[in-house]
């Protein structure tokens, strides 16, 4: 696997010496690591979140949706008789 050499700047550079200093990690390498895989784990939520949307987007298109005012409606009964309050 080829090698990548990135410089990071000063700042990233000494924070990742600071994580490998205090034992937290076993190398820089190790740093960059787990970096990347947060990075991919976060874009792979923001993938499922565009499709959520999209699929919601399509289900309001198609009528398959609840108008805002009827829930806010449920919603403020709801949290009235949980208070025992009336409105």
């Amino acid at each position: 696997m080829a090698m990548i050499n990135a410089d990071l700047g000063q700042p990233l550079e000494a924070y990742v010496a600071k994580l490998v200093e205090s034992g937290r990690y076993g190398s820089e390498s190790e740093v960059l690591r787990e970096g990347m895989k947060l990075i991919q784990d976060r874009e792979m939520q923001l993938v499922a979140l565009d499709a959520v949307i999209e699929r919601g987007i399509g289900d309001s298109e198609a009528g398959r949706g609840n108008l805002a005012e009827d829930v806010f409606d449920r919603l403020e009964a709801k949290y009235h008789a949980m208070a025992g309050t009336k409105r």
